[in-house]
C-alpha cells in the first residue's frame, strides 16, 4: 500500500538543500519538507537576500502561483516575515508581501497595486 508523507507543521518540516530547477519545483505546497531557497539552482539574489533584515530566518519554498513560485523567508505563523515571489519568465521580477508579528502587512503585487490584505497580493499573481 502506497501511503501519503505524514504531513507536519510548516515551521516542523525539515529543510531539504537537494538541488533543484525550476521545472521541478512542485505546483502544490510540499508537507513533509521545506525546498531551501539555496537549494533552487536559477534562484535570483533578490530571494536569497530576502531575510537578510529579519534576522537569522530560512526562506522556504512554498508554492507556485499561476506564472510564479511563492517563498516564505521568516516562520509560519503570527512572525516577522517576508512572502517572496519570483515570475518564471527570464527576467525573474520579484514582488514581496511583508507579514508583521501582529497580523498586519503589506507589498507591492504583480499588478503594481499596494495591497494590505494577503491574499489580494496573492490573487495579483495569479491574475497576471
Amino acid at each position: 500500500m502506497n501511503q501519503k508523507p505524514l504531513a507536519l507543521p510548516a515551521d516542523d518540516r525539515p529543510f531539504d538543500y537537494t538541488p533543484v530547477h525550476t521545472w521541478e519545483l512542485p505546483d502544490t505546497p510540499l508537507r513533509d519538507k521545506n525546498i531551501a531557497a539555496e537549494a533552487w539552482v536559477e534562484a535570483p539574489k533578490g530571494l536569497l537576500s530576502s531575510g537578510d533584515d529579519l534576522g537569522s530566518v530560512k526562506i522556504a519554498y512554498k508554492r507556485r502561483i499561476g506564472n510564479w513560485s511563492l517563498w516564505r523567508a521568516g516562520p509560519a505563523r503570527r512572525s516577522d516575515a517576508r512572502y517572496v515571489a519570483v515570475s518564471l519568465s527570464e527576467e525573474q521580477e520579484i514582488c514581496t508581501f511583508r507579514l508583521f508579528p501582529d497580523g498586519t502587512g503589506n507589498g507591492v503585487g504583480a499588478d503594481g497595486e499596494s495591497h494590505e490584505n494577503f491574499r489580494a497580493w496573492k490573487i495579483s499573481l495569479k491574475n497576471r
